[in-house]
């Protein structure tokens, strides 16, 4: 589209976003050519940049008290460096832009409904938004009550661990809700082998490999899995807590009658001991013979 025969990126030579950026532009335009700043110039450290900036006239948000290397978009926050380096350290609470603190967060709870049609996410408490605005929806509402913070330390591509500090409300409100619905109307073996596949999704993504195959089959199955993830979540925000009130689905697998703990004429409880017997029979002869060879 824009006729580019070159493109440049911001990441250091130590990160996994480089890796990123560059297998999606070789994946796109195999050919194109690639600038990378921070691996050829002569600036080594965040403080050289800062120093930098500051003799040339070049505004930043950053300072010597608050170096952190921070990325922001619709979706979260990140904060790495400066005191975070060491994960002993906990972060200052005025780093934070997109959530209170729990312990300063409203003491009367927010209670929402979302709504998702086939996997989807497109109403907040009955009305219709766009998939844009209803994260900036729950952005504001999960911010405010003190939710969507994450403190990791993870394990980069490029061979070190790293300590970033993450901001990221309506995610983490989307994620719980979404995990409702599906608790509802996926069978047990699908439900099982997604946890399985999610594993793997999230590396491929966090490696750079957005354009592999096996990310692109990944994708054939959760759209198959979606199918039936139409329902609604009641949640309740509350000082950092995304609690659970209640889910329902017209697609809901969960038989009231099946699985009360009343009476009942559909579940045949004598059935479970022939189950039990066929189920548990390789463990049984395990004891048995187990005796004789040790």
């Amino acid at each position: 589209k824009e006729k580019a025969d070159a493109v440049s990126h911001g990441a250091t030579g130590k990160g996994n976003d480089q890796v990123r950026f560059e297998l999606t532009f070789k994946s796109l335009m195999p050919s194109i050519k690639i600038i990378a700043p921070w691996r050829e110039w002569k600036l080594k450290s965040r403080q050289e940049e800062i120093e930098y900036a500051k003799k040339h006239g070049i505004s930043l948000s950053v300072s010597k008290e608050k170096p952190y290397s921070s990325d922001a978009n619709l979706w979260h926050i990140s904060y790495e460096g400066g005191i975070l380096e060491n994960p002993a350290n906990s972060p200052d609470d005025k780093m934070f832009q997109m959530t209170v603190s729990p312990e300063k967060a409203p003491d009367k709870p927010t209670v929402i409904d979302i709504y998702f049609e086939k996997g989807v996410p497109t109403k907040i408490n009955g009305k219709k938004y766009g998939p844009v605005e209803i994260v900036e929806k729950l952005n504001e509402l999960g911010g405010k009550n003190g939710i969507g913070r994450c403190d990791v330390v993870e394990n980069r591509l490029v061979g070190m661990k790293s300590r970033g500090v993450y901001e990221a409300p309506a995610a983490t409100i989307l994620y719980i809700a979404h995990r409702e619905i599906e608790s509802l109307v996926l069978d047990r073996e699908t439900s099982h082998f997604k946890e399985i596949l999610t594993v793997k999704y999230s590396e491929l993504v966090y490696y750079g490999l957005w354009q592999s195959q096996l990310k692109k089959a990944i994708d054939g199955f959760i759209n198959e899995t979606q199918k039936n993830v139409t329902g609604s979540v009641k949640l309740k925000l509350y000082k950092g807590n995304c609690v659970v009130l209640g889910r329902t689905s017209t697609k809901s697998l969960y038989w009231e009658k099946l699985s009360t703990f009343e009476e009942d004429d559909i579940y045949n409880q004598k059935d479970a001991e022939g189950f039990i017997n066929l189920f548990g029979l390789p463990l049984k002869v395990e004891a048995i013979l187990g005796k004789k060879h040790f």
